[in-house]
């Protein structure tokens, strides 16, 4: 193989994953306008999210209008907001504590970004 043939696979490489970037961006901001309020809610209350969180003030953790505040708008914001409710990690707290955020107990892709984009909707 020449050196010709190699140059646009190298930039294939590193543009196929800022492509597949932009296109998820994209389909979560598309997605805000199709959400099923009662939907995310229902998971929300399943999962004890309101035990922390409620939707305009703030609780053990921030309102869903803090956090969509934060995250709207910005590329990596519903990402962010994935990672947070589906790996568990350390979060802190109002109150300046720290302790393991509650993975939502859901397999459903469309369910959790359903939730993603109500919360991002506030």
């Amino acid at each position: 193989m020449n050196s010709t043939n190699t140059a646009p696979s190298a930039l294939l490489k590193l543009v196929a994953p800022l492509v597949a970037g932009a296109l998820l961006s994209l389909s979560f901001g598309a997605m805000a306008a199709d959400v099923d309020a009662d939907a995310a809610q229902a998971l929300a209350k399943k999962n004890d999210c309101f035990k922390c969180h409620a939707i305009d003030k703030t609780k053990k953790g921030p309102s869903f209008k803090k956090t969509a505040a934060k995250y709207k708008g910005k590329a990596d914001g519903a990402d962010k907001i994935l990672k947070n409710i589906t790996t568990g990690p350390k979060v802190k707290l109002e109150d300046g504590t720290e302790e393991e955020h509650k993975i939502i107990d859901s397999k459903d892709p469309k369910a959790i970004k359903n939730l993603i984009d109500w919360i991002l909707s506030q």
